[in-house]
């Protein structure tokens, strides 16, 4: 089957992540269901932009969003483009259908006096799970990293000495991301609860309890339990922490390349919405301290 060929060339050949090709499997049985309903699979080879235009509104009275829609676009294209390179279609009907538009909403934040509360907070620095739990918090906030670039953090990427996190991440690219004295004394606390408590760890930096790694759900509710006593953002989630590092770096003068480069983006449009971020927080500084900016006019 040609959907079959093409999830395992995007898993095998081009090594993208599992839920990257449950996404496409999901997106591109769809597309398959909606095209052959006659019976006919052949269908699917010779398949036309009005189809996938036609496709795309079923799916948006069923309740899909832009961001969906613009998924299972780039789904088809990248679909078409395989069976184009082996010889099963003649042209790529995805290729002229524009990309749902997405609504304009700015990243969510905490700003920086309120995780300064946080990460300063009372500690007890002898309960691995405390300790844990704040590095983790700590580590998002001050590196950018993902949620699932924390949880594949590997132990002999994490070089204390050099103050340097090897992070593995979109794409299978690593980058080197540095960090500071105070994370460095959290990680060396980490490391020396965690050899006594739980015993020697064979690859991932950080683990349960149990020495067994971490899994999504729990660095979801260990974020959000956090934020959820400082305040400062209608979303609590980890990567609303990677928002807060991306602007607390713009707001102390980081260039814009450079905190790119640390987030991992792979092109300067994503990270250039954080400057919206930075600007509506100097104009609200701005209207609550200069002494004349509420004065109305005479």
């Amino acid at each position: 089957m040609l959907i079959e060929r093409f999830l395992l060339y995007i898993t095998n050949e081009r090594n993208y992540s599992p839920l990257t090709v449950r996404s496409y499997r999901t997106d591109l049985e769809q597309w398959r269901d909606f095209v052959t309903r006659s019976g006919n699979t052949d269908l699917i080879s010779r398949a036309t932009p009005t189809d996938i235009r036609r496709w795309l509104l079923v799916r948006s009275q069923a309740g899909d969003g832009p961001l969906t829609l613009r998924r299972k676009t780039q789904s088809l294209r990248a679909f078409y483009r395989y069976l184009m390179k082996s010889g099963e279609a003649a042209d790529n009907p995805a290729a002229e259908i524009d990309l749902a538009k997405m609504p304009k909403h700015l990243p969510q934040y905490v700003r920086e006096a309120n995780m300064d509360s946080l990460l300063d907070s009372e500690l007890d620095e002898n309960d691995f799970t405390q300790v844990r739990n704040r590095l983790m918090l700590m580590m998002m906030y001050e590196t950018g990293i993902r949620r699932a670039e924390l949880i594949s953090l590997r132990d002999v990427n994490v070089d204390a000495d050099k103050c340097e996190l090897k992070v593995h991440g979109k794409r299978d690219k690593d980058r080197i991301v540095p960090f500071g004295p105070e994370l460095k004394h959290y990680i060396d606390m980490y490391r020396h609860l965690r050899n006594v408590q739980v015993g020697t760890v064979a690859s991932e930096f950080f683990v349960r309890e149990s020495g067994k790694p971490l899994y999504p759900s729990l660095v979801y509710k260990v974020v959000h339990d956090s934020l959820m006593s400082v305040g400062g953002s209608d979303q609590k989630s980890p990567h609303v922490l990677r928002h807060s590092f991306a602007s607390a770096m713009l707001n102390s003068g980081a260039g814009i390349n450079s905190v790119k480069e640390l987030l991992g983006h792979q092109s300067l449009a994503a990270t250039q919405i954080y400057t919206h971020i930075t600007f509506g927080e100097l104009k609200d500084s701005y209207k609550h301290a200069h002494p004349r900016a509420l004065k109305k006019g005479g």
